[in-house]
């Protein structure tokens, strides 16, 4: 029983992470796939950070120029670039250059702010990037000693900072590793376990072709959690799904292709 508490709360923390970037930061404020309402918006800037560790502002700069430049040598995330092996790191000191940039008011980003009426975290502009972890691992902590035991602590931890790992599966194996349902003129993959294990993130291929679009899946048959995420907040008035730029499915697809 205490195995399956564990994993409970390690799904539960990961999936909180997970939806915070994929719908928040990914499908709301980078792309604008959804619109999120008013309230669950002032939600992922001012706590998106300590749910994740990253800043939304900055995540969202990076991702607008890894989308301009896919698998380029400007592409700030690619294994065209630096190899599957070289994306943990690569990812890492991307977002710290980003970070830098925005709070040096770099000019060279002004093209990747749009819509973003929002500074980066006090934290980040006072260099305390460290105070989400540092609280997430202190509740972790607290688990362990007070008798939840340290693999519950670690379930805890890991779930809610498992961010280092979702984006390394997503920006490695998403393009180079999977199939192409698109021509995108980049390296962009749909890699069917990320998918599963990252609420969709590892349908690279189709999001690359519809990057405006809040469903990655094309075929039926392709995982793709954090839309199913988007339609149940939706459906709670949280956010409104952009249906205009929905990428088709592939039955619709063929259907138009043969005139049926």
């Amino acid at each position: 029983m205490y195995f399956v508490l564990c994993a409970a709360v390690f799904l539960a923390a990961y999936t909180l992470n997970v939806l915070m970037i994929t719908v928040g930061y990914h499908r709301g404020l980078a792309h604008g796939a959804v619109t999120l309402g008013p309230r669950l918006r002032r939600f992922v800037i001012r706590y998106g950070v300590w749910v994740t560790g990253l800043d939304p502002k900055a995540w969202v700069v990076m991702h607008r120029r890894h989308h301009a430049y896919s698998d380029t040598p400007q592409d700030p995330h690619s294994p065209t670039n630096v190899g599957l092996l070289g994306i943990p790191l690569e990812q890492l000191r991307s977002y710290e250059r980003t970070l830098v940039g925005l709070a040096r008011k770099d000019p060279r980003l002004n093209a990747f702010t749009q819509g973003l009426d929002f500074e980066i975290s006090w934290m980040n502009r006072k260099r305390v990037w460290w105070i989400p972890y540092t609280v997430h691992l202190l509740v972790a902590l607290g688990i362990g000693a007070l008798g939840g035991g340290w693999l519950l602590a670690a379930a805890y931890y890991l779930g809610m900072m498992s961010h280092p790992v979702q984006g390394g599966l997503v920006n490695a194996f998403g393009h180079a590793v999977g199939g192409r349902n698109f021509e995108t003129g980049d390296d962009s993959r749909n890699n069917l376990t990320v998918a599963l294990c990252v609420a969709g993130e590892g349908l690279q291929n189709n999001h690359h072709a519809y990057p405006r679009s809040a469903k990655f899946s094309f075929r039926a048959w392709e995982p793709d959690a954090g839309y199913f995420a988007c339609r149940v907040l939706q459906a709670l008035g949280l956010l409104q799904v952009d249906a205009e730029h929905l990428i088709p499915s592939a039955d619709s697809s063929r259907s138009m292709a043969t005139g049926s």
